[in-house]
C-alpha cells in the first residue's frame, strides 16, 4: 500500500480531490466554512466548470450600469517603471540580495487562474503568504481523504463559531482544521487519522503554537464535515470547550 499526501494548489491537484460520502455533498463546491452565513457543502456541477463570472452576490464592475468609472488616482511617491530599482540606488543589486542568508526563501507557487473552479480559488487565497489550505491523501494513488485548514481568519464560520466561546485564549490564534472526511470504502482504516497528523505537522511548522476543531454532536457520519469529538481526541486533541452541540477540541503544535 504506497500513501502519498499532496497540497491541493492548482488544477491538477484540485482533481484529485476525493468524492463525498454523501453524493448530495462536494468538497469542491463546498463554501460552508468560508461564508458565514450563505455556506453551503451542496454539490453544485456548475462551479467546477471555467467561469470568468464574479463570486455570488458580487456582481462584476462590467456587469453593473450604476458602477462609477474607475480613474487613476496620481500618486506623488508611487515610482515610475523607468525608475532603478530601490536597491541598485543603495549599492545592492540582485546578486547581494541572493546572497542574503537571513532573507525568507518561499517556494514560487503559480498563481490560481481567474477562471479556476471557485473553490480552488478560495483555497488558493492564501498561496504566496500562508501556502496550501488543503491535503489529500492518495492510497495505491487512489484519493481515500482530504482534510481543509488554514488561520482562522480564513474561514468567518469558524471565527463566528469561536466568539461564542469568550474563555479561548485570543492570542496567539489558532490555526484551524475545518474539515476532515474519508471516503466510504477507505473507512476505519486510520487514513484520517494520519492526514491529520500530517496537517498538525505542516502547521507547526508554519509557526502556530496550537490549531482547533468544531466537531458537530450528533451528526450522520456521512454530513459531518468535522467528524466526531471522539475522533479528534484519537488525534491528539483535548476538549477545550465543552458543549452538547458544538465542542471545540484544541491541540498543542509547540
Amino acid at each position: 500500500m504506497a500513501i502519498r499526501i499532496v497540497e491541493v494548489t492548482d488544477e491538477a491537484t484540485f482533481g484529485l480531490m476525493p468524492p463525498c460520502a454523501d453524493p448530495g455533498f462536494d468538497h469542491r463546491t463546498c463554501d460552508y466554512w468560508e461564508d458565514a452565513n450563505r455556506g453551503s457543502k451542496a454539490a453544485r456541477a456548475a462551479w467546477l466548470t471555467p467561469s470568468t463570472t464574479a463570486p455570488r452576490g458580487r456582481p462584476s464592475p462590467s456587469e453593473n450600469p450604476f458602477a462609477p468609472a474607475e480613474r487613476p488616482v496620481f500618486n506623488p511617491f508611487a515610482r515610475r517603471d523607468d525608475d532603478p530599482p530601490l536597491a541598485t540606488l543603495f549599492g545592492a543589486g540582485p546578486a547581494d540580495a541572493a546572497d542574503n542568508p537571513f532573507a525568507p526563501q518561499r517556494e514560487a507557487r503559480p498563481p490560481i487562474k481567474p477562471d479556476a473552479p471557485r473553490k480552488l480559488q478560495l483555497l488558493g487565497r492564501g498561496l504566496v503568504v500562508f501556502g496550501s489550505y488543503a491535503k489529500t491523501m492518495l492510497v495505491d494513488e487512489a484519493p481515500v481523504a482530504y482534510a481543509q485548514f488554514g488561520p482562522l481568519s480564513a474561514y468567518p464560520r469558524a471565527l463566528r463559531l469561536r466568539d461564542l466561546y469568550p474563555q479561548l485564549p485570543e492570542s496567539p490564534l489558532p490555526a484551524v482544521i475545518t474539515c476532515v472526511a474519508t471516503t466510504a470504502e477507505a473507512r476505519r482504516r486510520g487514513h484520517a487519522l494520519r492526514l491529520i497528523q500530517a496537517v498538525c505537522d505542516d502547521l507547526g511548522t508554519r509557526g502556530f503554537a496550537a490549531v482547533e476543531a468544531y466537531p458537530e454532536v450528533g451528526a450522520r457520519p456521512d454530513s459531518t464535515s468535522t467528524a466526531t469529538p471522539e475522533f479528534w481526541t484519537k488525534a491528539g486533541f483535548e476538549l477545550a470547550v465543552a458543549d452538547e452541540r458544538f465542542p471545540v477540541m484544541r491541540r498543542d503544535l509547540t
